[in-house]
């Protein structure tokens, strides 16, 4: 017996959230994370279909409360401009996990948002280092609010591809 399933994924290819004021979600993700508009099917309710680079973001509108903890996570090469944009737009999420800004094992960047839907978005960057001071000093080490044995100081999560399994 196997533990292979027959036909393995290869990747998500869409993820897909409440956004009861449609407009102001797809302009959200827009104007943070550079999404592109792109052709949706209709579904006999209001739906728009996003790209973010090769994955598709699927906004739905419906009136519903997004669940506290359940997230998705966007990687961006560089989280200080939308650090600072999230920053004047009070979209900062401080609740979910303690804190809205985390250096994760491996020098990664971890910044918890809420978009106008109420969902919370993960944004995950490469490079602690590079953070200006501003940014630096509210930024939290994983590693100082949870203690953090060999196996768990190991993670990596799979930012710009690097640490994915082959």
């Amino acid at each position: 017996m196997t533990d292979t399933p027959h036909s393995a994924a290869t990747r998500i290819n869409h993820v897909s959230v409440s956004a009861p004021d449609l407009e102001a979600s797809v302009a959200w993700y827009q104007e943070l994370f550079g999404a592109r508009a792109i052709a949706t099917p209709n579904f006999g309710f209001p739906v728009q279909w996003l790209a973010i680079g090769d994955t598709q973001l699927h906004l739905f509108n419906r009136d519903m409360d997004p669940p506290s903890h359940h997230h998705f996570a966007v990687t961006v090469d560089e989280v200080e401009p939308v650090y600072a944009r999230a920053e004047e737009l009070g979209a900062f999420d401080r609740e979910a996990f303690g804190h809205h800004l985390y250096e994760l094992p491996g020098d990664t960047v971890q910044l918890y948002l809420r978009d106008p839907g109420g969902n919370l978005v993960e944004v995950d960057s490469p490079g602690v280092g590079r953070l200006p001071d501003a940014i630096r000093a509210e930024l939290k080490r994983l590693a100082d609010v949870h203690p953090q044995d060999a196996e768990n100081e190991s993670a990596r999560l799979y930012v710009g591809g690097a640490g994915a399994p082959v």
